[in-house]
């Protein structure tokens, strides 16, 4: 059975996304991308923008499940509830498709992609590629949304199994 999935990586400026699809352990690309808020424009705004943007991919590639980025808070206060803000715009956009959103911490994403927690960006983007060759690679933001995504397939028996046990 193949399952197409769905990374977000959430920003307020930049949300990347990417599209992969699942079978058994075999990965294949489909898509990547990135959408964008105005900078000029006010918060609530550019959370419209980012939203219906997500939205307009989610109706383009109709993903069966959506995995995103844990937040992870910096010393900038207003800049982490910026980015918790975009991040719940982000993750109500695949609920309204009746999709669940599976959550993955930063080192648990690069743990799973690279082999180690503290990977650096490039490392990141050298395995995806490897991963998933025909990647595009459009943006960093994707690049990131693309291991997301991976990170998820790699981990969605378990998360399933979870959830199965939570509810019985």
């Amino acid at each position: 059975m193949t399952i197409r999935v769905i990374g977000l990586d959430p920003g307020l400026r930049h949300t990347g996304w990417g599209v992969i699809e699942v079978e058994g352990s075999r990965l294949s690309y489909i898509a990547d991308g990135a959408v964008h808020s105005v900078d000029e424009d006010d918060l609530a705004t550019r959370l419209l923008q980012i939203h219906q943007q997500i939205l307009a991919v989610l109706e383009e590639f109709k993903p069966d499940e959506a995995a995103v980025e844990e937040a992870f808070v910096n010393k900038d206060a207003r800049a982490t509830l910026k980015l918790g803000q975009a991040r719940g715009v982000v993750m109500l956009a695949p609920v309204l498709f009746k999709m669940g959103v599976a959550e993955y911490a930063p080192n648990v994403i690069k743990k799973t992609v690279v082999g180690n927690g503290h990977a650096e960006k490039d490392q990141v983007k050298k395995m995806v590629k490897i991963l998933l060759p025909r990647a595009q690679l459009k943006t960093a933001d994707s690049v990131d949304a693309l291991a997301i995504a991976i990170c998820h397939a790699h981990h969605r028996s378990a998360k399933a199994l979870q959830q199965k046990l939570a509810r019985s």
